[in-house]
């Protein structure tokens, strides 16, 4: 998602926060294979009414299953092999008590039907729900943004990230003159005699519930093929009709951001589904092979450059910056909602990456660096778990500078790239922790990371390096830190660079003169002190 605002303190949770932030016994015991949803969305009276057909996998033999829909959406009623199963809620969980035995390792699956006013966003993409409004030729504009909120503000699912569908069909009926753009490729459209029509879009890949999409307009649409590391890519865009000139000009970002993330993370994640890169009321989101951009045709963030460097006018912020979200948030998807990092660091410094291999490496620590000053340590990038409660918004250029900074410490660029890209093809369509995601790179940098990641992750501090000038020599140490920092770092001494090794002991390197300045290289996120007495 773009750049979150600030958060509040964490609030007190209650029952509904469990039950929508954790793996409960009702959701455990069976396993997502596919979603049929089949709605109707009606701009004229703000409503979504339809059906979800939910498959599934039997893990344990149980009769109870949680589905979640969010008030005031309402669940009309849940079958399964034609006949109605009774249904108790509790707030946005229903609990559907099933009559046939649930054998193990059976596919068997539910239909429900459900309908309503959706909640409206307040404040798209960063508040959840629903966005009506028309285009400037008086034609109904509407798009869905949830992450977070979830995407049972609108659909009735398993609203929690830990489990995906396999694929998943999408069809969504829409009045006369306007067009539903989803997930995955069309298969056909269904033309009614009220002259509404139905757009059956198949998602073949897994996908996360806030990625499922429906952008309604009156769209006009050109594609091109993008020539990948797996192939002719079909890259297809939708924009209002009167934007046509300018997307195809600002689009032309698209490619170069294949370009440079297909080097840095490897093959796009979705070729069977394409890309789609579609136009929204809203900023944009990172909606798998649909992306949603309203960015107003301009480079930067709204025209301007989050970095203050100068670099983030070169391109489109939304282009990129959503896009890096196929390979970190669609491809590799966090379990728990506290885990967002793993989604926002991994793609904000997708940003740093795209400038690096379209300007160069010192155009990209410029642009990287510049975004510090937008952190806040508030409170620690992880949240609480199983509570659907995210960490502090340090997780974007925080979480990017961490990332620059392990850069530094692997200290070899080939190595560097080869890790970001076994993400991606050791986690392909996976779900992960932040343990699965730390391990990795402990082991695949050589080096126990866990101190770091304690101090960037679950600390507020910066690292601070103290150093004291003692004759001909100078005795260094980190403070500011987690208990076990350990933490190697590139620094001038003499005019000369070292690498240092401190600890939060003090150690001693001999120096040509007394009058020796150290200087610690700005490309790592931490801070340095010269002090008088140790």
């Amino acid at each position: 998602m773009v750049t979150a605002q600030a958060h509040a303190q964490a609030p007190a949770f209650t029952r509904q926060d469990t039950l929508r932030g954790s793996i409960t016994p009702e959701r455990a015991w069976w396993d997502l294979s596919y979603y049929h949803l089949d709605i109707a969305v009606n701009p004229a009276d703000s409503t979504i009414r339809g059906v979800n057909t939910i498959q599934y996998e039997v893990l344990e033999p149980q009769q109870r299953m949680q589905i979640d829909l969010q008030a005031p959406m309402r669940m009309e009623k849940v079958v399964q092999n034609g006949k109605e199963l009774s249904v108790q809620q509790d707030g946005n969980a229903y609990f559907v008590q099933l009559t046939e035995p649930q054998q193990p390792g059976a596919v068997n699956k539910v239909q429900v039907y459900y309908g309503g006013k959706p909640q409206v966003s307040e404040n798209p993409p960063w508040s959840g729900g629903i966005t009506w409004r028309y285009d400037a030729n008086g034609k109904p504009f509407v798009a869905n943004s949830n992450q977070g909120d979830g995407a049972s503000l609108w659909w009735p699912c398993k609203d929690h990230m830990y489990d995906e569908p396999d694929s998943m069909l999408i069809s969504v009926q829409v009045p006369k003159g306007l067009m539903d753009v989803s997930n995955g490729r069309l298969r056909r459209v269904d033309r009614h005699p009220d002259g509404s029509s139905t757009y059956h879009w198949f998602v073949s890949n897994p996908i996360n519930n806030y990625g499922v999409n429906v952008s309604v307009a009156d769209y006009t649409h050109f594609s091109e093929k993008y020539p990948g590391e797996k192939g002719p890519l079909d890259c297809d865009y939708y924009v209002l009709r009167g934007n046509l000139d300018k997307a195809k000009k600002q689009f032309k970002d698209v490619g170069r951001m294949l370009q440079a993330f297909e080097h840095w993370f490897g093959p796009y994640p979705f070729y069977e589904d394409g890309y789609k890169l579609v136009e929204v009321p809203y900023l944009g989101m990172e909606h798998q092979s649909a992306v949603t951009y309203g960015n107003g045709y301009q480079n930067g963030y709204r025209g301007h450059d989050l970095s203050g460097s100068g670099w983030g006018r070169k391109f489109d912020y939304i282009i990129i910056h959503e896009s890096g979200h196929e390979w970190f948030a669609n491809n590799i998807t966090y379990k728990d909602y506290a885990d967002m990092w793993i989604h926002e660091s991994f793609t904000t410094y997708s940003e740093n990456l795209f400038v690096d291999y379209h300007y160069g490496k010192e155009a990209a620590a410029e642009y990287v660096i510049g975004q510090r000053a937008h952190i806040q340590n508030d409170r620690p990038i992880i949240g609480p778990y199983n509570v659907n409660h995210t960490g502090s918004g340090d997780m974007y250029y925080k979480g990017a500078n961490m990332l620059h900074t392990l850069r530094q410490i692997v200290n070899d660029d080939e190595k560097w790239r080869g890790i970001l890209r076994g993400l991606n093809k050791d986690f392909y369509h996976q779900t992960v922790t932040t343990a699965e995601i730390e391990d990795y790179l402990s082991e695949h940098t050589g080096r126990d990371l866990k101190p770091f990641f304690d101090q960037y992750l679950r600390d507020v501090r910066i690292p601070k390096l103290e150093y004291h000038a003692d004759g001909k020599k100078i005795m260094y140490r980190w403070s500011n830190s987690v208990a076990d920092f350990a933490m190697p770092v590139k620094v001038t001494v003499d005019g000369k660079e070292k690498w240092l090794e401190p600890s939060t002991n003090w150690q001693e390197m001999k120096v040509a003169s007394s009058k020796a300045r150290l200087e610690v290289d700005p490309n790592f996120y931490v801070t340095a002190a010269k002090v008088n007495s140790i």
